[in-house]
């Protein structure tokens, strides 16, 4: 058996892992696009590492696009094996694929007028909103929990991890030579105790553990005192400053995490009286498919759509779909909540709002979850006081929150704790991804200490025979 490191390997995008058994057959566990890296980003992104066409089977973990983003481009290339992965990551991928391919359209339109005006030849997206369609045939969705066949060699299963809608740990059984070797691919980890979801679950012993890392060196908070920091911001941002409170937020996920906790104040009456606004087509559109599956719920929220049916939705909260409406908030001129994407400020209609906003003293942004180094997002973190968006210099005068513990990727404690379900003794080779290296190094610590061993960081294309 081998495995094959071909992203977030000593980084936090782009997850993609190689595995080839004896059998003959090639697997690859999710197949997630880079993000962030400027320039550099299309290149690697269109360099996979293998072929395509070779492929036999995708096990998908989530639906987020680091991922899951370059299923279209794998299916444009020639791959017509099966996608395989949970139901509600089937229905998400739905819509998320074919965002991800206007984007890609949009930004390689504007591309190649600059290109055009220079004389230099016009690129291609790497995949089209029709590649994100017809690929949707090839997954198939499987209910947490249910072992499915794939062939006389292969078994696969998903077991909630909590991290957003429909994610799974890939449970997969390989038979060799008549034996069965266990791999499980963790995807990302969600915290024990969510607003929405049900908690991650115990996942069965594995006998090769690939799991994420991104938060390998950081504690959060709990969510009762985020829900708390959250109110006084809006408080102090939209009734003390009579400004604009901005919100860079991941249309799938995190923002459906922020509308119910704007939800629970408005229930409780404790939500200023402020228009929120939710400017994200995608958002709307995962906001519906979350109402679909209330399988993935929380016994808490359950319990509340007992008495109050829809937990996304309440007066004062405004989803935007159209541009031109978006183009209005500029505008707007009483105090307001944003909530639009990307959560790393990269791309989407956020980087208008931004540029609208950021210059205003009396306006926040507030961060609810991990940018990656190179980002937008990550140098507004990080106390840049002037920044470039679209091609123009903005300063930095609004004030600059960040909330940790709104992010679906659970703390280090949490991760370990998460994975004290195997037998240790029996576990025989661990593998980190998803994570900048320094923090790998840090929770490889943490995990040793715990009692782990034959812990391994992959580099990006190292290779493994197990």
């Amino acid at each position: 058996m081998k495995l094959k490191f071909l992203g977030a390997a000593r980084e936090v995008t782009g997850s993609k892992v190689l595995l080839e058994p004896g059998s003959g057959k090639r697997i690859l566990f999710d197949c997630g696009m880079f993000q962030g890296k400027g320039l550099e980003t299309d290149a690697m992104n269109r360099d996979l590492g293998f072929d395509p066409v070779e492929i036999d089977h995708v096990i998908l973990t989530h639906a987020h696009i680091d991922h899951s983003g370059l299923i279209p481009y794998l299916y444009k290339l020639g791959f017509r094996g099966s996608v395989i992965c949970t139901n509600a990551t089937r229905d998400l991928c739905s819509i998320m694929l074919a965002d991800t391919a206007f984007i890609q359209e949009h930004d390689t339109r504007t591309f190649n007028k600059k290109r055009a005006r220079k004389g230099l030849p016009l690129v291609t997206p790497l995949f089209t909103r029709e590649d994100a369609d017809d690929c949707m045939k090839l997954f198939i969705g499987v209910p947490h929990g249910m072992k499915f066949r794939i062939d006389d060699n292969l078994k696969v299963r998903f077991t909630n991890t909590g991290h957003m809608l429909g994610s799974g740990v890939a449970n997969l059984e390989v038979r060799e030579n008549g034996t069965i070797r266990r791999v499980a691919c963790t995807g990302d980890i969600g915290r024990p105790s969510s607003r929405i979801l049900k908690p991650p679950e115990a996942f069965p012993q594995a006998d090769i553990l690939i799991t994420e890392s991104t938060y390998g060196d950081r504690l959060h908070k709990d969510y009762a005192s985020a829900d708390d920091e959250l109110l006084r911001t809006v408080v102090h941002t939209c009734v003390d400053k009579g400004g604009k409170l901005i919100i860079p937020s991941f249309s799938v996920g995190r923002t459906q995490e922020l509308v119910y906790s704007f939800n629970k104040f408005f229930n409780e009456d404790r939500l200023p009286r402020v228009e929120i606004f939710v400017d994200s087509p995608l958002a709307v559109n995962a906001t519906t498919i979350f109402s679909m599956h209330p399988e993935c719920f929380n016994r808490e929220t359950i319990a509340l759509m007992q008495t109050d049916p829809d937990p996304f939705g309440f007066n004062r909260l405004n989803y935007i779909v159209r541009r031109e409406d978006s183009k209005k908030l500029n505008d707007y001129r009483k105090p307001c909540i944003i909530i639009s994407a990307s959560g790393m400020m990269e791309a989407g209609r956020i980087k208008h709002h931004l540029a609208n906003n950021i210059s205003d003293p009396r306006n926040t942004v507030l961060i609810v979850g991990y940018c990656s180094p190179a980002t937008l997002g990550a140098r507004i973190a990080g106390g840049a006081r002037e920044v470039s968006i679209h091609g123009t210099l903005y300063s930095v005068n609004a004030e600059i929150k960040k909330i940790d513990a709104f992010s679906g990727h659970g703390d280090y404690r949490e991760m370990i704790s998460f994975l004290e379900c195997q037998d240790k003794k029996a576990l025989q080779d661990m593998f980190l991804v998803h994570g900048e290296y320094e923090t790998q190094l840090k929770y490889s610590g943490e995990l040793k200490k715990a009692g782990f061993n034959n812990i391994h960081i992959p580099s990006m294309r190292q290779e493994y025979t197990l």
